[in-house]
Parts: C-alpha cells; structure tokens; sequence
C-alpha cells in the first residue's frame, strides 16, 4: 500500500518503511511526525484531502544538501560579478505506517 503526501510544497509518493528527504522540519531527531495532507491513500482520491487518513513517520536526521554556486554577472561590465552558495536544509523521515 502507498499514499501520496503533500509537505513543503512538494507532493511525495511514500510506502511503509521507506526513508524520504522533505523540506526542514520544526521536529529534532527521533520525534514522531504526522503528515495530514493525504492526498491518495488506499485506493481513495482526495478532494483536494483524504478525510481521516494520516501518515507517520520518525524523524531520523536534520541535514543540509549539497552546496550549489550561483554566479551572476553582468555582460561587457567588468567590476559586476557576484558569486553566491546554497546549502538546502532538509529532514530525513523514516515512514512508519499509514492509516487511511
């Protein structure tokens, strides 16, 4: 059985046991999280939820992605150059179970 969840904007395929990178989350590790933004689950389309249906999961580490350079400059300008990092912070979550 899977579901499809909506968190951080994003909408994710998930099943029991698996592990799944979201958007940061106000949790630390080893807190249980319940998402309720159930968008299909056993067979059953929501509009636009599924009423009653939640999916837990265990918060199994706070990280941040890759590093990601931007550079941006402007062209024949040679004093306008601007060079930028990006650490996307995100939140490991192992799926417990999924109710529906």
């Amino acid at each position: 059985m899977y579901a499809i969840i909506e968190t951080g904007g994003k909408q994710i395929r998930v099943e029991e046991e698996a592990v799944i990178f979201v958007e940061k989350l106000d949790a630390a590790e080893g807190d249980t999280v319940t998402f309720d933004k159930v968008l299909f689950a056993d067979g059953k389309i929501g509009k636009p939820y599924v009423e009653g249906a939640t999916v837990t999961g265990v918060v199994e580490k706070q990280g941040k992605g890759k590093k990601i350079t931007i550079i941006k400059y402007k062209p024949k300008k040679s004093s306008s150059h601007r060079k930028q990092g990006h650490r996307q912070p995100y939140t490991k979550v192992v799926i417990k179970s999924i109710e529906a």
